[in-house]
């Protein structure tokens, strides 16, 4: 059996601990300027890094039954979460009718549908030199800014803005990961990402929309060749802010290392927690000197519990399509259901 990489389930841990955070800190950014900077930074780097991620192991893309394979593995848990969180929300809010449109992704779903997307992208992008892939990709991602009816509908913004991290983490290879955790790298990337940090401190105006990649130009800027620059700029600080998260990845094993495999399952349903805490009565409770704490010791709690063996279990046949956990659990149950009476004495 292939040793796991510490390396990466490290960094996918940490990533998605930081994406239920920043899903938390969002509700206070409006009032609190220290949630708004750190809720920024974050989106810096939290999903284009993982999306790079992405992109390295989709290495395997021209294997025989891959696409058949990412198909069963993103598009059917995204249809199943779709109908459920529309349901969800149906309840939550109150709504008069029940709205279920697959074409507009609920949320966080959105990585699914463009992870997908990515992956059949690669057919065509492969065929290209590394230099003019990403050339193209980040070029595509600058243009589709000005298509105005490109937003949430199939993902399709986000797909192609996002796109150039996904095709940098295909064409990278361990050792790029292995010259960031340098020690003179550290020094240099350390020092980038706190200018990068007083950059937004010093100029807070920057609207976080920006980051989230899912509208059009004209939506966020007035003049459409400021919002291309602007883009430029975005990608520049995304990139910087990536490249310094992954030289701090822990290299060897901790104790939250095997958790890094389940991240999916974070993912698709941290969703459900984060929409009820939105506008409920404990959001406003702790608004307080506290609150960072809070937050980050309730971020901890779910990534660990959505992370677990009791919560991957019960959520298997619908996230990875799969009984395997299910046969294991009850064939535990059977052995020692059978264990004879006084064998143990």
């Amino acid at each position: 059996m292939e040793k796991r990489d510490y390396y990466f389930d490290n960094a996918k841990f940490i990533l998605i601990f930081l994406v239920v955070f920043g899903h938390l800190i969002q509700s206070y950014i409006d009032s609190n300027s220290f949630f708004s900077t750190l809720y920024k930074l974050l989106y810096t780097f939290h999903m284009p890094a993982f999306i790079l991620i992405s992109g390295f192991f989709a290495k395997g893309f021209y294997e025989k039954g891959y696409i058949k394979k990412i198909t069963i593995k993103l598009i059917i848990p995204y249809l199943i979460f779709q109908v459920i969180y529309s349901v969800f929300y149906y309840n939550l809010y109150s709504k008069s009718m029940l709205e279920i449109d697959l074409l507009n992704p609920h949320w966080s779903l959105w990585f699914l549908i463009s992870l997908f997307c990515w992956n059949i992208m690669l057919i065509g992008f492969n065929k290209l030199k590394p230099e003019y892939a990403v050339s193209l990709a980040l070029l595509i991602g600058l243009i589709v800014g000005y298509v105005d009816w490109i937003s949430n509908y199939l993902s399709l913004s986000r797909t192609f803005v996002f796109f150039p991290f996904f095709i940098v983490g295909y064409y990278l290879k361990k050792e790029h990961f292995q010259l960031l955790t340098k020690s003179r790298t550290k020094v240099f990337m350390a020092g980038t990402i706190v200018i990068i940090a007083l950059v937004f401190i010093i100029f807070p105006g920057l609207d976080e929309k920006w980051l989230l990649g899912s509208k059009p130009y004209s939506y966020l800027e007035t003049i459409s060749a400021i919002g291309f620059i602007k883009r430029i700029g975005i990608y520049s600080i995304n990139f910087l802010m990536v490249a310094g998260f992954f030289a701090f990845v822990p290299k060897r094993k901790f104790f939250f290392t095997k958790f890094g495999r389940n991240t999916l399952y974070v993912y698709l349903l941290h969703g459900f927690i984060i929409r009820a805490f939105r506008g409920s009565s404990v959001e406003s409770y702790i608004y307080d000197s506290k609150t960072l704490i809070v937050l980050l010791v309730i971020t901890l709690f779910l990534t660990f519990f959505l992370s677990s063996k009791f919560v991957t279990t019960a959520t298997q046949p619908i996230i990875e399509l799969k009984w395997s956990r299910w046969k294991k659990t009850i064939g535990r149950l059977k052995e020692n259901m059978s264990v004879p009476r006084g064998q143990s004495e």
